[in-house]
């Protein structure tokens, strides 16, 4: 399904069933932990920042996982449908996928570990602060989508680079090089996330971890899931 990028990298399209998505947790429930409180910008975002991820077959004895690049294909209302990515031909999981499609996809997002340096109180225990993302996907090869993919993919990767480079500039290289890769979309059918992000810490030692801890992407990302609190 061809769709436009944004200016943030995600794909957008419109009309999309979300019937079979199952969207276990939200930022607005209340039955589940804090770090299991999420928005759909929250994933998009994660994705868009964190692009590359492990795709693994269900079946394990398929075929190995790989990290590959990967968009998110958001519908008009934000919610995550799917990811588009390509692979090489050659890669084990294109013979794996076309037996049975069902995959699970992880995203590692900021993570760091928080020492007892960040924080005053000699009682307070150093942790790791992270964010992750469990998606199941439905993977569907699309042997002709190659132009489309890379085009996406590259568009967003250089959205913030001056060079306004294209696939064009290879010249004939390109069309060899298209030619061995597959494209593929995920579509998607349950999102899990879970974002430690300081949400468990008193105001004071949140304060202190975030004015004094180096990882800036790490402390970003605490500043937006603890508003006002820090």
């Amino acid at each position: 399904m061809a769709g436009s990028t944004l200016t943030d990298g995600t794909v957008r399209v419109g009309g999309a069933d979300l019937a079979s998505i199952d969207t276990a947790t939200s930022a607005t429930s209340t039955s589940v932990s804090p770090f299991e409180r999420f928005s759909d910008a929250d994933v998009a975002d994660l994705i868009r920042e964190y692009p590359l991820a492990w795709l693994c077959p269900r079946n394990a004895a398929s075929a190995a996982p790989s990290l590959l690049p990967l968009l998110a294909e958001t519908d008009d209302e934000g919610h995550l449908v799917a990811l588009i990515g390509h692979m090489a031909r050659r890669n084990p999981l294109v013979a794996g996928f076309s037996g049975d499609q069902a995959a699970l996809i992880l995203f590692t997002g900021p993570q760091a570990y928080v020492s007892h340096a960040q924080v005053s109180d000699p009682s307070w225990a150093p942790t790791w602060n992270y964010a992750q993302l469990r998606i199941e996907a439905t993977i569907l090869f699309q042997p002709e989508g190659g132009d489309e993919a890379l085009r996406l993919l590259v568009e967003a990767m250089e959205r913030d680079q001056p060079t306004g480079w294209s696939a064009a500039q290879l010249g004939e290289r390109y069309r060899p090089m298209e030619r061995s890769i597959i494209a593929f979309r995920a579509e998607v059918t349950s999102v899990n996330g879970r974002f430690k992000l300081g949400q468990d810490e008193t105001p004071a030692r949140l304060k202190e971890i975030v004015a004094r801890h180096p990882d800036a992407a790490l402390v970003r990302w605490m500043r937006r899931f603890n508003p006002r609190r820090c």
